[in-house]
């Protein structure tokens, strides 16, 4: 067997965001956003995209969007390029989702509580070894949380899940495993397997229950994801490498009056010719 990757958008919105995904995303969201815990009971999968009511505002493009029962709307994005102002993106959709529930001539009173989950396939926290981490308002020097609370982040950073199979334990963990490496599975692994939902996932998820056309959009999908990785990486790497030699050029600049061209060359890593440059007038 092989698996469509849960990574990218089309494949995320047919496991989770389809009419016979209920079951599924109740399942991941309790693993995701209650640690496993049976707390959301009933949901209703909605049409994720918000179309902008004032002229000029951004659309809103979310992978799922579901209704509670208790009202409490929880939009759902998977993410796996690291791109400029993402973080905005996500404060920006949340923002957006909680405004646009009233109607007019409603009162602020009708406003219900949004769960943003945001599952990113890149480290946004680096200073953090939180898995997943929840974002709240909450007093600065006191942590008294803000009475109206009511917009919550919530982030699972896929590169800090690190357990094996044969670790996996939590319904957290298993979802988690689900979502990183189905992509790479040839077979259900049997740890997982026993839960209803996982295992309804992975049937969807079965490239054998695709058409030809759809496994021809995933695979160009995929292939743009990789290219965008591969040119952002290329980018990063590019970055560090001027920041190395515009150090290596100030050390060598300092070191122009003590040592010979040779020296300053196997000291700095800069070339013969570089050096030389260095010392001409008007460098």
């Amino acid at each position: 067997m092989m698996f469509i990757n849960p990574k990218t958008d089309y494949a995320f919105k047919k496991i989770f965001g389809s009419s016979e995904s209920k079951d599924i995303l109740i399942s991941f969201l309790n693993a995701m956003i209650y640690e496993g815990n049976s707390t959301i009971e009933d949901l209703e999968i909605i049409n994720p995209n918000l179309p902008p009511r004032i002229i000029g505002l951004k659309d809103t493009y979310l992978d799922v969007k579901a209704k509670l029962k208790d009202g409490t709307l929880v939009i759902i994005e998977m993410q796996v390029l690291n791109v400029q102002s993402f973080g905005k993106r996500v404060l920006y959709n949340a923002a957006k989702t909680y405004a646009f529930q009233l109607q007019a001539g409603e009162g602020y009173r009708m406003l219900k509580p949004v769960i943003a989950l945001t599952i990113t396939d890149f480290e946004m926290f680096e200073e953090s070894d939180r898995l997943i981490s929840r974002f709240v308002y909450k007093e600065e020097s006191t942590n008294l949380k803000y009475p109206e609370n009511e917009i919550d982040l919530v982030f699972v950073e896929l590169p800090k899940f690190t357990k094996e199979e044969h670790q996996l334990e939590t319904l957290t963990d298993k979802w988690i495993y689900f979502i990183k490496y189905a992509r790479s599975l040839t077979e259900v692994p049997a740890t997982i397997d026993n839960i209803p939902e996982i295992h309804r996932a992975f049937e969807i998820a079965n490239q054998a229950n695709l058409t030809r056309e759809e496994l021809e959009d995933l695979e160009r999908r995929e292939m743009f994801i990789y290219d965008q990785q591969g040119a952002i990486l290329k980018a990063a790497q590019e970055a560090r490498e001027e920041g190395m030699r515009s150090k290596a050029i100030a050390i060598a600049r300092q070191l122009l009056d003590r040592l010979d061209d040779e020296t300053i060359s196997q000291t700095t890593g800069l070339s013969l010719e570089e050096v030389r440059r260095l010392r001409s007038p008007g460098s």
